[in-house]
């Protein structure tokens, strides 16, 4: 039985060894995952992330193609060079990669242009040019006017929009209305680092300019155009890094750009910019490093929760072996309980049976004989009403099935009745006592009387023969009774000290290996605790142990 047991122990430790080898297998193996899965993220976001820092920073770019641009269209050709430079103004203050604009105060006619472009009896051609930007010096703001004798040709900006505007009227179907997305497409053009943008007229405006192109009116009308040309510097543009963690680097290079160091310990990815930027690209660098600690930013709190359920399955497989190893030791103490209850069962029941035997097969037996048979019959009878009765008491006690009786103890003369029923039953023990401090208190005498008894017994039992001694101290201290027990005997382990109060706990000694329940010590905790006290316990091995118990004083 005992050796099914320890195997039964081994078995349940295995299991769990095992299944904690599997977990931390799971765990390293999941974190191992998790690693690798964050790294790949984030090598996926570094290339798809761009897009986000792409239209993060050409938004203002957008904004102002799209929206700032076409109010050119609502000063409908009437815009002056004063006017046109408050209009730069605003656009390079907002927007700082527009470097310098160029404005034509143009004239749609019906007769030949000296400086423009004609097209049948359409013209356009400039008054005035003006250009505007931080880095124009004030005396090169005006470019050309009609009243310069010096020759002017115009460039090749205010030629490919004017052709473009002459195309558009050529094909203008007059019955219907262009849509501003049409009429925005066609009085623009955009070119590498440069925007060039034409008023749109007004649909009957549109109309007059394709009877121009077709025929001489009387009288020849005139209309007035303003045209900007507005150079753009890419390296102006604000790039906004929405992923700081992620992009070390980010620049503003030409297409070709293709950097002489391509390190290894570096990693890059790059996008075009749209529309007048087209020839220029954002490059992303950041170093492997670098990109580690995101990684690591990112895979932290998967880490946590890999490692709070692998604790928790740590804990799960502690609770499961502590329990497996508590119904282990249950097991064994009930076991053991069983085992020495029954022989302290058997022991008197077969002495009794042999008297009785001897008793029944005998023809006639002599006084001496009858007195030395009924004494036998009457200790072992007491032996076996001690132990139930110990039982039952224990029982009752734990299950708080009885009441605390009150009646006054005199100490001195409890402690010298223990002292005498202790040394009849063994002459060899040698008990000593001392009080202080009181003489009379309230308490229940069977209670404390078991109390005393078993302590009594225990130092007797778990001594040497040639050192049985006992000092029973009873004194009041600060209000409370404070009694110790202190005997000379083999002593506890300091490893057992917490275990000894439990029921069916036996220490493994010669002492016990016959005739112990181990119910004598757990019965006192119980007395002591339903008597409102205390007990404790000190013992060094080979010199001693000493019992403390304390209880309230009632009086």
């Amino acid at each position: 039985m005992s050796l099914e047991k320890k195997s039964g122990y081994r078995k349940n430790f295995s299991l769990s060894v095992t299944f904690i080898v599997l977990i931390s297998i799971l765990f390293i193996l999941s974190l191992f995952l998790a690693f690798n899965y964050s790294k790949k993220s984030i090598e996926n976001e570094f290339v798809s992330e761009k897009v986000n820092v792409l239209e993060q920073s050409i938004q203002p770019y957008n904004e102002f193609f799209q929206n700032k641009i076409p109010e050119v269209s609502y000063y409908n050709g009437f815009l002056d060079s004063a006017t046109a430079s408050k209009f730069v103004d605003t656009i390079t203050v907002k927007y700082p990669f527009v470097s310098k604009v160029t404005f034509y105060d143009s004239e749609v006619k019906n007769t030949p242009v000296k400086d423009g472009m004609n097209a049948g009896h359409f013209s356009i051609g400039p008054k005035s040019i003006f250009q505007f930007g931080k880095s124009v010096k004030p005396d090169s703001i005006k470019l050309f006017s009609e009243e310069d004798t010096r020759s002017f040709k115009v460039n090749d900006d205010f030629n490919g929009m004017a052709l473009k505007l002459v195309r558009f009227i050529d094909q203008l179907d007059t019955a219907s209305v262009p849509s501003q997305e049409e009429l925005f497409t066609n009085f623009s053009v955009v070119l590498s680092n440069k925007i060039t943008y034409l008023n749109i007229p007004r649909q009957e405006d549109l109309k007059m300019y394709k009877a121009m192109l077709q025929r001489k009116l009387d009288p020849a009308p005139i209309y007035q155009q303003d045209m900007l040309v507005f150079q753009l510097n890419p390296y102006k543009i604000k790039v906004i890094n929405t992923r700081p963690l992620l992009y070390q680097s980010i620049k503003v290079e030409p297409l070709t750009y293709d950097p002489i160091d391509n390190s290894d310990e570096n990693i890059n990815t790059e996008i075009a910019l749209p529309g007048a930027f087209s020839d220029f690209k954002l490059y992303f660098t950041s170093s492997k490093s670098y990109i580690k600690k995101e990684i690591f930013i990112y895979f932290l709190p998967i880490a946590l929760v890999l490692l709070l359920v692998y604790g928790v399955l740590l804990l799960v497989a502690f609770l499961i072996y502590r329990n497996l190893n508590i119904n282990s030791k249950m097991f064994k103490l009930q076991y053991d309980f069983v085992n020495n209850l029954t022989h302290e069962f058997k022991t008197p029941v077969s002495v009794i049976k042999i008297a009785g035997n001897n008793i029944k097969s005998a023809t006639s037996l002599s006084q001496k004989e009858q007195h030395l048979y009924g004494k036998i019959l009457d200790e072992e009878a007491d032996k076996l009403n001690g132990l139930m009765n110990k039982l039952l008491a224990f029982t009752q006690i734990e299950n708080k099935a009885i009441k605390l009786n009150q009646e006054e103890v005199n100490i001195k003369d409890f402690i010298e009745s223990t002292i005498e029923s202790h040394t009849l039953k063994h002459p060899d023990f040698d008990i000593t006592y001392e009080i202080v401090g009181f003489r009379t208190f309230i308490t229940d005498p069977v209670l404390l009387g078991s109390l005393f008894d078993n302590l009594a017994e225990n130092a007797y039992k778990y001594s040497k023969p040639d050192n049985k001694k006992l000092h029973i101290s009873a004194k009041l201290i600060k209000g409370v009774l404070v009694f110790r027990f202190a005997d000379k005997g083999i002593g506890i382990p300091s490893s057992e000290l917490n275990n000894i109060f439990k029921k069916f706990f036996r220490i493994q000694n010669e002492y016990n290996q016959m005739g112990s329940v181990g119910l004598g010590l757990a019965f006192c905790k119980e007395l002591v605790n339903f008597m409102l006290g205390e007990i404790t316990v000190k013992s060094k091995v080979g010199i001693g142990t000493e019992f403390k118990i304390v209880l309230p004083y009632n009086t």
